[in-house]
């Protein structure tokens, strides 16, 4: 199992930069960040763009992996997109991983002015919105005009250093999102299940999870594709689980979805007075102990 941290773009760079230093020297095999104009309880406080976020992080580190959880059809564009990505994977030397999901009717939604999309369109942007974006980063040129996006010679030269490209962890849960993985995903994204959320018991969580991981199984068998070929990545924080409340926690944490499929842990990065508190001693503690008590 591979254990990673999500740093939300809360932070001056002249802080920002010792933390996503330190996520590289806490040992982290990757450092996300949301891709978002604003988000939720933050929504009235610093938040900073993603992308050049994620430049900055990877001028100032080496080895780490660095991306996003999860970017939406929302607020971007497919061909800009592309561009910017292949930019990323330029300047970190092919550690880029970029998160897809449908998006919801929050901030981003509206704050360009117009109405948020039903769950059936958001769908539908997300389709078109990856598979435009795949063929942007495959081929030195593309001209596209269907769907929700376009594009007219759009060139991507020299391409992602990664190949084919930048890897896709698709964030998804339904039919239409989990198809999406299993076509285009080199990792599949949850959060959990929303009719269990926070105020369920752990045991129900677990268990949806691994019915979620099931139904994406079955979906990739259906597609002709190898199940275990696609990576399983759990974002904390939205869960009954306290995976950070000690090392022990989060053993027992990991361990019981690792049991249900999961391959990739995500924890938030501690922030004090929000949703995402926890001790910063007991977390750089989990940071470095914790996938080795797993075992």
């Amino acid at each position: 199992m591979r254990l990673s941290t999500v740093i939300l773009p809360i932070y001056r760079w002249s802080e920002g930069r010792d933390v996503w230093r330190r996520a590289e020297d806490l040992g982290f095999h990757a450092a996300y960040t949301y891709d978002h104009l604003s988000w939720r309880s933050f929504r009235d406080g610093p938040w900073f763009g993603a992308l050049p976020t994620l430049a900055a992080a990877a001028a100032v580190t080496e080895r780490i992996r660095l991306g996003t959880l999860v970017t939406s059809p929302n607020f971007r564009e497919p061909v800009t997109l592309a561009k910017d990505l292949m930019t990323l994977d330029d300047v970190s030397g092919g550690r880029i991983t970029l998160g897809l999901g449908a998006g919801t009717t929050g901030f981003d939604a509206t704050v360009l002015g117009g109405e948020g999309w039903s769950a059936r369109e958001r769908a539908d942007r997300l389709r078109d919105f990856t598979a435009l974006l795949d063929r942007l980063l495959t081929e030195p040129a593309v001209t596209h005009d269907e769907g929700h996006y376009r594009a007219h010679e759009a060139r991507t030269i020299p391409g992602p250093v990664q190949e084919p490209r930048v890897p896709f962890a698709i964030a998804a849960t339904g039919p239409r999102g989990l198809r999406l993985a299993a076509r285009y995903g080199q990792a599949w994204v949850t959060t959990g299940d929303d009719r269990v959320g926070t105020d369920g018991t752990p045991a129900a969580s677990r268990a949806a999870v691994g019915a979620q991981v099931t139904r994406l199984e079955a979906t990739c068998a259906e597609a002709g594709r190898d199940p275990g070929s696609i990576e399983r990545i759990l974002l904390t924080g939205f869960t009954p689980d306290r995976p950070l409340d000690s090392v022990d926690a989060f053993v027992e944490t990991a361990a019981a979805y690792r049991d249900q499929g999961i391959t990739e842990i995500v924890l938030h990065w501690p922030i004090a007075d929000s949703q995402f508190a926890a001790d910063r001693a007991t977390f750089e503690r989990i940071a470095t102990e914790g996938l080795a008590q797993l075992g």
